[in-house]
């Protein structure tokens, strides 16, 4: 197997796209708890709008179908957030009081509820996590600071501020950081680094601790489809880690 605690480079052809690059670092911690991670980082320029009609018909569409298929009882048989709960519970977090996004928005759009609508580019990563169950991290690339983002485990009293939740207790949470602290958790991202109407450069991180690396890999795709879209991109690139 390979060891995904070895940093990994984003090679990109920068004569395409002048976009920054990152090396992505999964740290022991995480191994120690799930050796089988895989993750795949979509990074992309994209236009982002306060609302796309032709994406939330999409969604409409999506969800019609999607409730047919399954019910809230399915959850317990979708590995992709059954394997992050499991995560949780050996990092010493409560699954069921931290929800991971994927289970949220999947649970949501079990009960009949209406998604939140927030703007383009976060609209389109929540299609993805339910199609997939896939908690996956969107993030304003151009407001990361530093040139790495390491794959960790939060620790008491550590200060991160979730995205319309304020002051979130990330201890036991697996936790992406860059060089100033935590950018995001499977629960919530941080606001410090949160996509804006004003975003133009995607960093969406697709985290697989059920070790699909297909389906992480597929749910990737799809990101790069949706942009292309509904987002005047071009897809951008994925690197998997």
């Amino acid at each position: 197997m390979p060891n995904y605690s070895m940093s990994k480079h984003y090679h990109e052809d920068l004569q395409q796209k002048q976009m920054r690059t990152f090396h992505i670092k999964v740290l022991p911690e995480i191994n120690h708890v799930c050796p089988n991670f895989v993750g795949a980082a979509v990074h992309a320029e994209f236009h982002n709008t306060p609302y796309s009609e032709p994406l939330w018909q999409e969604i409409n569409r999506f969800l019609s179908e999607y409730r047919k298929l399954y019910t809230i009882e399915s959850i317990k048989e979708m590995p992709s957030i059954q394997a992050t709960r499991q995560v949780y519970k050996r990092c010493g977090k409560d699954p069921s009081r931290y929800r991971p996004s994927g289970e949220a928005l999947v649970r949501r759009a079990l009960q009949g509820k209406e998604l939140y609508q927030i703007d383009t580019a976060v609209d389109l990563i929540n299609l993805a996590s339910i199609a997939y169950g896939y908690s996956i991290g969107g993030f304003d690339a151009d407001k990361i600071q530093g040139d790495q983002l390491t794959l960790g485990i939060g620790c008491e009293g550590e200060p991160y501020e979730g995205i319309g939740r304020g002051m979130l207790n990330i201890a036991g949470l697996p936790v992406y950081r860059d060089k100033y602290g935590g950018i995001g958790t499977p629960t919530s991202d941080n606001e410090r680094t949160k996509m804006e109407l004003s975003t133009s450069h995607l960093l969406a991180i697709v985290n697989g601790y059920d070790g699909n690396r297909q389906n992480v890999l597929s749910c990737a795709k799809y990101i790069q489809q949706l942009l292309q879209d509904f987002a005047q991109s071009t897809g951008g690139i994925i690197v998997q880690f």
